[in-house]
């Protein structure tokens, strides 16, 4: 059994967190990684809204199994009742990341709810231990989506566990039961794992998308502001995302201020056509080993067992 100290004080049966990526990790997904036996987490991401997160709560009210909810803290500041919402679900964790002033902690303190940030280097770190904030998610350069790229996951996560003595999950480019053995051999309380979900059944994406995970190298991805910029979302510019590299980031990755409204247009048209030339695709440099459309569950189930071989192995060599 594939096991850790928060993992099970967590009442999870391995310590597997699937990453609440928006648009991706929708109530199908974190009900398919809750029930077997990680942590689903429901994602809000930047179109976050009470309705939407009420929608999706809905289908998840017959869960029995622990399960997640993840808000993006700008979004959740500027939209109504969505914290409110959120804590009134009872979520086993709430994780709000990519913000600084920490206004959500008390009140999911007071609601009895634990909570979780994701940290880019040690001075992000200090800053949320300081708020209170009960779980750290060390998140390295390699992740997909949005985050801070200043320090990779390995180093990031071992600076992070010498210094401080709360649970710390790990975060980017861990998409195999290699990466999982690897972080939890650290000292990681769980593994934050994204892009390895994006493709599985019930991932909220496309069939197009789907391909074009199972298709992309390691090299395939870039970090990038150009689609945020061009779809107005007021993300930082400390905070850029990692994308799967396509014809519309190679042209203006570097030269957003020269986008013409005709451009935006264009990119805006081709989300709404799914067509990925343009259009954005979230994945981590782990990416490289994705080759198979699978349920949750199974991707778990591999994970999971590949890494206690290693671990198991590794164990009997000392």
């Amino acid at each position: 059994m594939l096991t850790t100290d928060w993992s099970a004080r967590m009442g999870l049966r391995v310590p597997i967190v699937n990453a609440p990526m928006g648009g991706v990790a929708g109530a199908a997904l974190a009900a398919a990684v809750s029930r077997a036996g990680g942590l689903g987490m429901l994602g809000m991401g930047s179109s976050a809204s009470l309705t939407k997160l009420t929608t999706e709560l809905r289908d998840l009210a017959e869960l029995d199994a622990p399960f997640g909810i993840g808000l993006v803290d700008w979004v959740a500041a500027a939209e109504p009742g969505l914290l409110d919402a959120a804590l009134a679900a009872r979520p086993a964790l709430l994780s709000v990341g990519f913000g600084d002033e920490f206004w959500w902690v008390a009140p999911a303190r007071e609601a009895g709810v634990r909570t979780a940030t994701q940290v880019g280097d040690l001075a992000a770190a200090q800053r949320a231990i300081d708020a209170g904030v009960d779980v750290l998610i060390a998140r390295g350069a390699e992740g997909g989506g949005h985050g801070a790229p200043r320090v990779g996951t390995l180093p990031l996560l071992t600076s992070v566990l010498d210094r401080y003595r709360v649970p710390v999950l790990a975060a980017g480019g861990i998409s195999s039961g290699r990466g999982v053995a690897a972080v939890l051999a650290a000292g990681a309380s769980a593994a934050w794992v994204g892009t390895a979900f994006s493709a599985c059944l019930e991932a909220s994406v496309s069939p197009a998308v789907r391909q074009a995970l199972l298709t992309a190298r390691d090299t395939d991805t870039v970090t990038t502001r150009v689609f945020d910029v061009a779809a107005g979302y007021p993300w930082p510019e400390t905070l850029p995302e990692r994308v799967l590299r396509n014809a519309f980031a190679d042209k203006w990755d570097g030269r957003e201020a020269a986008l013409s409204d005709a451009d935006r247009d264009a990119l805006a048209a081709a989300v709404a056509a799914e067509d990925h030339r343009l259009a954005p695709i979230n994945a981590g440099q782990g990416v490289g080993v994705l080759d198979t459309v699978e349920s949750a569950a199974d991707v778990i189930e591999t994970l999971c067992a590949d890494a206690a071989r290693l671990l198991g192995r590794w164990a009997g060599e000392r």
